[in-house]
């Protein structure tokens, strides 16, 4: 079972249980644990995952961190838990301030089972930040998002690039939400900027007000003129228009993800049965992946719906109309094989 299908088990494994994860060791035993598994962590070896790790720090003696992880022998993530419904703010993980200070580790995880916080020394060597590098939400995550939980799995993990890659991500998270605020109510410095540039004279209190509404105005309108120019192309290419994304810190592209590209190889082998398959080609949208016949979005073989972590579906065609059937991985594929034929069939036929 691949990282993402992990992934998403847990999160349907939340949803269903949420109600009764009541206390640290229900997080723990219910989410945590699983968590640290989907990251190719042997949970039940001691010398790779240390539960209650104790270190002494100063005159603190016999304090605990819930776990250590261990990467090469030595210990690499200290993780903090809390209940579910926990509160995960800086102040409620001490002894990962203290114990961070005190060993080798790099990283540090506090998490209530849901959420999960990554903090390193991104701001001063050997003592643990006061804001996560990358947050994690269980419950509602992106792409891009399981993206760079891959980089904590135990078999790609290098914690020289993570640390190197920390600054960078705060930095983009930061002012995300630095543009977000700014972008619904614009600040008195931000305004100034703007209007200074615009108006001569006097920035009084009612000019200010007045470029402070046309402000807001604007930035709504170039959000909406951007999302209208891309349906427009997508019109004018003949496909079905795109939905719109939240654009993200990491990227607003299309993503084409090696499961899909499993999909498609798949459909290709099989088409290749009545067609040459270089006539079977893949173009990817934001909403799923459509394999086509002769590279004509008017003649689509199947549609790949796996973007989605939880869910997964395989599109197919009679005439215009697209029946949806649900698959675990570009394996169970195979079992549509005669649909698939079918459709190639019926297309290259009115081809000719």
């Amino acid at each position: 079972m691949d990282f993402e299908t992990n992934i998403a088990e847990l999160q349907a494994r939340l949803r269903q249980h949420r109600e009764i994860l009541e206390t640290e060791e229900a997080a723990k035993t219910t989410l945590v644990m699983p968590f640290l598994r989907a990251l190719g962590f042997d949970v039940f070896n001691p010398a790779e995952v240390k539960p209650e790790f104790t270190c002494d720090v100063g005159t603190k003696k016999g304090e605990k961190v819930d776990y250590a992880l261990c990467v090469g022998g030595e210990v690499t993530v200290l993780v903090e838990c809390k209940p579910v419904n926990g509160d995960l703010s800086i102040k409620h993980a001490s002894q990962l301030f203290r114990y961070f200070a005190a060993t080798d580790a790099r990283v540090a995880l506090l998490t209530n089972g849901v959420v999960y916080k990554f903090f390193t020394d991104s701001d001063k060597a050997n003592m643990m930040d006061e804001k996560p590098f990358f947050t994690f939400n269980l419950d509602e995550y992106r792409k891009s998002d399981l993206r760079h939980l891959s980089a904590f799995q135990k078999a790609e993990f290098d914690v020289d690039r993570i640390v190197a890659q920390a600054g960078t991500l705060k930095l983009q998270s930061q002012v995300m939400a630095e543009l977000k605020k700014e972008f619904a109510e614009p600040s008195e410095e931000f305004v100034r900027v703007v209007a200074s540039r615009l108006h001569d004279g006097m920035l009084t209190k009612q000019v200010r007000e007045k470029y402070q509404g046309a402000i807001t105005q604007a930035i709504g309108a170039i959000i909406r003129q951007g999302i209208d120019e891309r349906l427009q192309n997508a019109m004018n290419r003949n496909d079905d228009p795109e939905p719109v994304d939240e654009p993200t810190a990491e990227s607003d592209g299309i993503e084409t993800t090696q499961v899909e590209i499993d999909g498609f190889n798949i459909i290709r082998a099989i088409c290749s049965k009545s067609v040459n398959p270089e006539r079977i080609v893949m173009r990817d949208a934001k909403s799923y992946c459509a394999v086509l016949l002769d590279d004509n979005n008017r003649r689509t073989i199947a549609r790949l719906h796996f973007n989605s972590p939880t869910a997964r579906y395989l599109g197919l065609f009679s005439g215009k109309d697209e029946e949806r059937y649900s698959v675990a991985g570009p394996i169970d594929i195979y079992q549509h094989a005669d649909a698939l034929l079918g459709r190639v069939s019926e297309l290259d036929a009115t081809a000719k």
